[in-house]
């Protein structure tokens, strides 16, 4: 066990922030160079949609095997892994000469996205003193927190400095010194208890997601169906198999079922506009991707130094004020955004609705992840923490796979301007609605159970997490401290 301030401490919370950081940058600097990316290849919102798509239908998928992966094979070993696979595949997106290349290239982008994201708190879990864990996961998980802040600035540097490609090639140099500390400082470890993982689920469960997703983009009704059968399957699999790997006794608890369908809305809706506010800004405000990355920084400025005291807040008080409140205030932020349209200023057409949008998930996202932790039982603690954020990954998915159709946005319209504004503020209304609804639907939560969830003095409280929340909820890890999920 590593102690806290000793060299090599700090060179294992270097390996987790720095690959862990790399995929979190990613995510947001991909939506500041879409508009560049759409340009060159003349790519169809289709095109676009399939770039954001491919990579998210990988990461859902595979986010909730990845964590058992690691617990069975070497924490270490899985992370590696994933490290060098997201950076070969960041080289590939690099390299692409056309869209289905660099598609590909995202959809394996998501795998190691997917074997690397469960891993850096694993490692600190399993590598630190037990008494070191929290001081080791809090600044991992702020320190995290900050590339999600700067990734849209990066981004637009980048984009601007030379290519849309070099937002992808940045990730090179990341991986290579991740991969080299990871092999020279962080020590392996494993459960020896841990079963086989269940591949038939995740197998089933990913087939059923990308035809479901594949239906919706291309509107393929067939598709869509069979997608809708496969999750079926998914289902009937879960409930025979001796060890799912989701356990179906998770959903018979009211207050999991409903901030778990509180989640897909809220990030359904916040997927949808933070992609549309790029294009939009980009194109029909006439932003640099720059000035574009940094319209939405204030989001995540908020989140970072607003999240701890929520999550405190609602530990003391019960959660369900705050899980009907902030999805109110996510709601209203985004009407608000339905004034930047061409002509309007930054201060008054765009940052009102940032501003709001920002304290609303601010509001929200550290409650609804404790609450989801709470309510499991406690040998589900992990469990329940990978469902959580693959269910909002899967909203942001699904988001992105209707609401271009649903707003008119087809073929190249997204291009022009007038067609863009008024796609855009379509989707604010609906993305809105959707927002509010999921408030609307944590009437249904327990306001105890916050207080009925046992003290953990080795790791963070649930809903004190510091993890900034804008890609996916805030990591948290198994009651217990024996294994780490996100």
């Amino acid at each position: 066990m590593i102690a806290w301030g000793t060299p090599r401490a700090r060179w294992v919370l270097a390996t987790t922030i720095l690959g862990s950081g790399m995929a979190m940058l990613d995510g947001t600097i991909v939506n500041v160079a879409l508009p560049r990316i759409g340009a060159e290849f003349s790519a169809s919102v289709t095109d676009l949609q399939w770039i954001l798509n491919g990579y998210l239908l990988a990461l859902a998928s595979l986010i909730l095997i990845a964590g058992s992966l690691g617990d069975r094979f070497g924490r270490r070993r899985v992370y590696v892994v994933g490290v060098v696979w997201f950076g070969v595949a960041s080289l590939l997106c690099g390299a692409a000469w056309n869209v289905p290349v660099l598609v590909a290239a995202r959809v394996l982008q998501g795998v190691g996205a997917a074997l690397l994201t469960p891993g850096a708190l694993a490692i600190l879990q399993s590598s630190f003193n037990r008494e070191d864990r929290s001081r080791a996961i809090g600044a991992w998980s702020g320190l995290s927190g900050v590339a999600t802040a700067v990734g849209p600035l990066v981004g637009g540097l980048l984009v601007q400095a030379w290519s849309w490609r070099l937002a992808f090639l940045v990730n090179l140099p990341v991986a290579a010194l991740c991969v080299f500390l990871a092999l020279k400082y962080v020590p392996e470890s494993k459960d020896e208890s841990a079963g086989h993982p269940n591949y038939l689920s995740a197998l089933v469960g990913a087939v059923g997601l990308a035809l479901l997703t594949g239906g919706l983009v291309e509107q393929s009704y067939l598709l869509a169906i069979l997608g809708v059968a496969a999750m079926v399957a998914f289902g009937v699999v879960q409930k025979r198999s001796a060890d799912p790997l989701v356990p179906p006794e998770l959903f018979r608890n009211r207050t999991f079922l409903v901030a778990n369908v509180l989640t897909f809305l809220v990030y359904a809706a916040l997927g949808g506009v933070m992609v549309l506010l790029v294009l939009q800004l980009q194109i029909s405000l006439g932003y640099s991707p720059t000035a574009s990355g940094l319209a939405s920084v204030p989001i995540t400025i908020i989140m970072l130094l607003a999240s701890s005291t929520s999550g405190k807040i609602a530990q003391r008080h019960g959660p369900r004020l705050q899980l009907i409140a902030g999805p109110i205030l996510v709601g209203l932020g985004m009407l608000l955004l339905r004034n930047a349209t061409p002509g309007a200023s930054y201060v008054f057409g765009v940052l009102p609705g940032v501003l709001v949008f920002g304290i609303g998930l601010a509001v929200v996202v550290a409650p609804v992840t404790a609450t989801v932790l709470a309510s499991a039982p406690d040998h589900h603690a992990g469990v329940a923490s990978g469902v959580n954020n693959a269910v909002a990954r899967t909203g942001s998915l699904l988001a992105m796979a209707v609401l271009p159709a649903a707003v008119g946005l087809m073929g190249e319209d997204y291009a022009n301007p007038e067609v863009m504004t008024a796609g855009w503020e379509m989707a604010l209304v609906l993305c809105a609605v959707a927002a509010i609804a999921g408030g609307l639907l944590a009437i249904g939560v327990d306001n105890r159970v916050l207080a009925a969830a046992p003290e953990q003095q080795e790791a963070p409280h649930p809903g004190e997490c510091l993890h900034c929340g804008v890609e996916g909820p805030p990591t948290h890890i198994r009651s217990g401290g024996e294994k780490a999920h996100q």
